[in-house]
């Protein structure tokens, strides 16, 4: 580690040096040309050429930038900036990925010594920060294109003959607490900050996450488990039909949308996903088996009480009913049962109901056979992240 730490160090300033060669001589080959306006079209003037620096993976990077402006429109770019994709004063896209990569994973003071062991870059934990945050609002921001771009009937449809023939969803939804704060909290000589209040009603936003992956990428990982290959993750702030509607774009732009292609959706009971279902015309709708037995776990605690052996055995029973298929026998043995006080026999109408209602979404048996998955517990890891 220490040889290779050394001679990073020594050649770290030729490496800074021939990028900023490349550098030097794509600024000189772009900025020849005037540029056409992307309103009107006309040639813009050039306005100015000032020197920019920005932050890359080898060290501080500067060029002479022209601005060009168009009298008629008001429209003013930079071209060379915007062939290299990066800003005046902040870091460059490649060491950012990176960065938001660090941040993703480990808190932002870890991630800035990460950066230093890992990369040999020297940055703070706001320029972490900063990173992360703008890749996000980047990819928010392209996600919700791609979910206007497929929503607009005009749109080119993308067709695809070799779609899959089945396509699992998983969708779910939480509550997220927002600070909302007239002023940045800042630290003086060293004072540790105090706690954040208690957040006050109507300071919460609904996330909904969704979860996209085939039923056929899928390996054997030991005896009885099975690992996806790939999944992809789809979340957004905001309502029920946002989620769905950048759910439905995100399949459409992979390719998995196709006119025999059936939609598995796994959901943990909400009336809003399965409201929201019916956008499919070829769906399979499937309950969540965790969350069908956490109901029977209520009726279990009440009737044997909580931490009881014989409740535990009772569920146990229902689990592997449920999971052989025999929904219909667990209703009616439910139905066999007479609770002696109302509070039982409120609880015990209630399970019954739940699980008629949802009936239909408790076939366990024939979507194990499928390879569908019974369980949320992906989307549900990734909304709790």
């Amino acid at each position: 580690m220490l040889l290779e730490r050394a001679v990073e160090r020594e050649y770290r300033p030729l490496m800074l040096a021939e990028l900023q060669r490349k550098v030097k001589a794509v600024a000189q080959a772009t900025q020849t040309t005037e540029p056409a306006c992307p309103r009107c079209g006309k040639t813009m003037g050039r306005k100015d050429t000032r020197p920019v620096s920005w932050l890359a993976r080898f060290g501080r990077l500067s060029a002479p930038v022209s601005r060009f402006f168009c009298k008629a429109c008001h429209v003013q770019c930079r071209p060379l900036l915007d062939l290299l994709g990066v800003e005046p004063g902040r870091i460059s896209g490649s060491l950012a990925r990176l960065l938001a990569l660090m941040a993703a994973v480990a808190p932002y003071s870890l991630a800035v010594r990460l950066a230093w062991l890992l990369l040999g870059v020297d940055v703070n934990a706001m320029s972490v920060w900063r990173a992360a945050q703008r890749l996000g609002q980047a990819a928010a921001d392209y996600s919700e294109d791609l979910s206007a771009y497929h929503a607009d009937s005009r749109s080119q449809a993308i067709v695809n003959p070799d779609a899959p023939q089945t396509v699992v969803l998983s969708v779910d939804g939480c509550a997220l607490g927002m600070q909302v704060r007239t002023r940045r909290r800042r630290r003086t000589e060293g004072e540790k900050l105090p706690p954040l209040p208690a957040l006050p009603d109507g300071h919460f936003r609904e996330v909904k996450t969704g979860v996209l992956l085939l039923p056929d990428e899928r390996v054997e990982t030991s005896p009885g488990r099975h690992s996806r290959v790939r999944r992809f993750l789809v979340s957004c702030l905001g309502d029920a039909d946002a989620i769905f509607h950048r759910l439905y774009a995100q399949l459409r732009e992979l390719g998995w949308m196709g006119a025999d292609t059936t939609g598995v959706i796994v959901g943990d009971g909400a009336e809003w996903i399965w409201n929201r279902a019916t956008w499919f015309i070829r769906r399979c709708e499937i309950l969540d088996l965790w969350h069908a037995l956490e109901h029977a776990w209520s009726f279990a605690r009440l009737r044997y009480g909580d931490g009881s052996a014989q409740a535990d055995r009772w569920v146990h029973q229902i689990a592997e009913d449920l999971r052989a298929g025999k929904v219909e026998d667990v209703i009616a043995r439910l139905k066999r049962l007479h609770p002696k006080t109302a509070e039982l026999r409120e609880s015990l109408a209630g399970l019954i109901r739940y699980y008629t209602e949802n009936a239909g979404r408790m076939q366990y048996d024939e979507y194990l056979r499928l390879g569908y998955g019974i369980g949320s517990g992906a989307v549900e890891r990734l909304t709790n992240r």
